[in-house]
């Protein structure tokens, strides 16, 4: 039952690619229905985010890479395309990968904790369609354990920082002081709420909240004293946004050139710094070809992610340390779990020799065969039966000098009762 880990992210893959194959939440419960009716799959959960999709799976023992094709056929996408940007992970090493995910250890923002709830909510939803058994549930919950872990035992969390925190800090670095300035953010999940708060801890001028639903806009926007508008509103609030940060989960662009420019003519064009941290984009590629429009999208910050990893390197060497230890935890726990399996399996087998036997020992004291005669055949029935598996490995371990197992059938043979 080997561990699978299959993914793309921000550091294989350019955002064009990873838009390509991000599972939207609408898709999620045909996409874990699919995955774990695959021959070779057991168990799933998918992980999808602006950084990273990755599935998770345990499968059988003669897993042949089904997963990666059907990530391609499930998204369209060529299997030749996609290949270039694919890492895959067995075992030990797909345990260590999730570990660190966990940690904030593979994320753009090093040490950053928003992975770990993302993490959680996407085994939630596998859960919820049953497509999570005793291998990746025990895997999911060691995995939150060692985040939790890191973040109490390391310096990995220290001075918060995030994409949308690097948001924030790009646009201090264009406009200085934020107190006269206007921000626009589109969406109201996590990344648009960590982003306005941060804006709020710069004193900015003042944040518009647009969103789909109005109601969840409003209600992040009356915990941060903030405006609450519709979706369609946008190119009107757009003549006066300094600043536009996007995050939403649409499959389409909701901004585009023409709006942009019309919006420009009418702010007589006073710049305006947008950051689009969504994947598939929010924000039209194109618009970043208009002047007085500072266009970032998730990989574009990065080099402002990059001065706030250095920080964090030596706390990241420590949570490494943590890591490997429980790696070895979790791959104890497996090597008992299967082990389990195998001793129930011998039993099992072992029980249905017995009760045959048995069943011949019946049929004789019903045809009135004499006791001892009865047992004696029980017994020498039972003995040939039980070990004519191992007698068989023992001619072929002796002929073949296999030495490890002419040991192991010498140790049981010769353990003691």
């Amino acid at each position: 039952m080997p561990l699978i880990a299959l993914g793309i992210n921000h550091k294989t893959a350019p955002v064009e690619i990873r838009e390509k194959v991000t599972f939207v939440p609408e898709q999620m419960v045909n996409a874990l229905y699919q995955a774990v009716h695959l021959p070779e799959v057991n168990e799933a959960v998918i992980v999808s985010t602006c950084n990273r999709t990755e599935l998770y799976c345990e499968v059988g023992e003669q897993y042949q890479n089904s997963l990666m094709h059907w990530l391609s056929e499930f998204h369209a996408v060529e299997p030749g395309k996609l290949e270039p940007y694919i890492y895959q992970y067995r075992e030990n090493k797909a345990t260590e990968h999730l570990f660190r995910v966990a940690s904030g250890l593979d994320s753009m923002v090093l040490g950053e904790p928003q992975i770990l709830g993302q993490l959680k909510s996407a085994y939630d939803t596998a859960c919820a369609n049953n497509s999570v058994k005793t291998v990746l549930g025990r895997l999911f919950q060691h995995g939150f354990t060692v985040g939790k872990k890191v973040r109490t035992d390391t310096a990995i969390g220290s001075n918060p920082v995030s994409v949308a925190f690097a948001a924030v800090s790009l646009s201090k670095q264009i406009f200085g002081d934020l107190s006269n300035k206007k921000a626009l953010m589109i969406g109201a999940g996590e990344t648009i709420e960590l982003a306005a708060r941060h804006f709020k801890g710069q004193n900015i001028g003042s944040i518009t909240i647009a969103n789909r639903t109005l109601e969840r806009a409003q209600a992040l926007a009356d915990q941060l004293g903030a405006k609450a508008v519709s979706i369609s509103e946008i190119p009107e609030q757009l003549v006066f946004a300094d600043i536009v940060v996007s995050s939403t989960a649409s499959q389409l662009p909701i901004l585009g050139k023409g709006a942009t420019e019309s919006a420009l003519k009418k702010r007589k064009h006073r710049p305006i710094f947008m950051v689009d941290l969504a994947v598939p984009r929010d924000i039209e590629a194109e618009v970043g070809d208009l002047d007085d429009v500072y266009l970032y999208t998730v990989d574009d910050l990065k080099e402002v992610i990059d001065e706030n990893r250095r920080s964090r390197e030596e706390a990241a060497t420590e949570a490494m340390d943590i890591i490997q230890t429980e790696v070895v935890h979790f791959d104890h726990w497996v090597r008992t779990h299967k082990s389990a399996d195998e001793i129930r399996l011998l039993r099992q087998k072992a029980e249905l020799i017995k009760q045959d036997c048995l069943k011949k020992a019946r049929s004789m004291l019903e045809s009135r065969e004499d006791v001892d005669k009865v047992l004696e055949s029980l017994a020498s029935n039972l003995t040939n039966k039980l070990l004519h598996g191992p007698t068989i490995e023992m001619r072929r371990a002796l002929k073949e000098e296999d030495q490890p197992l002419i040991d192991l059938l010498h140790s049981l043979i010769n353990h003691p009762n």
